[in-house]
């Protein structure tokens, strides 16, 4: 990850609103703490190579952690659809039109499902499984974090 990969996503931390964000990958862990208690503070970065161990849990859990716990929580036959990217999520393409998927609706592997702005650009998620959406777990217009589950499908 270059230097101005991190300054943008830094910069998204902030103005979203994100709590923390964490990226890993092969031998290189990131985490961009945007919990800060003054408006003027910059979100705080914490970098790491190799990975030794995950950092403790925060007293205030950040949303993705939270929908995480309640989504073990439902039936086991459930499958979820995780964001693939940190960034603001999106049922449609304008708040006029309708949104791609809605509780009931029946998508196939591929199928355009929601869109994901991140850093001024529109990515549509596609959907990786077949089935039918029971339950959408965020609103319109919210942030989203990384692998931060969507919705509940039912194969």
């Amino acid at each position: 990850m270059t230097t101005e990969e991190i300054r943008e996503l830094i910069k998204l931390v902030a103005k979203t609103g994100v709590g923390r964000v964490e990226i890993e990958r092969d031998d290189f862990f990131i985490a961009i703490d945007g919990g800060t208690n003054s408006i003027h503070e910059a979100p705080q970065v914490i970098q790491h190579a190799p990975v030794i161990q995950q950092a403790a849990v925060s007293p205030t859990a950040p949303v993705a952690q939270v929908v995480t716990e309640t989504v073990a929580e439902v039936a086991s036959n459930l499958l979820t659809i995780k964001s693939s990217m940190i960034g603001t999520f999106y049922r449609s393409t304008s708040p006029e039109k309708e949104a791609f998927v809605s509780v009931g609706t029946m998508i196939q592997k591929g199928d355009k499902i929601c869109i994901i702005e991140a850093m001024k650009l529109f990515n549509e998620i596609e959907a990786e499984v077949s089935g039918k959406i029971v339950k959408v777990l965020v609103d319109d217009s919210s942030p989203v974090e990384y692998d931060q589950p969507l919705f509940l499908v039912e194969p």
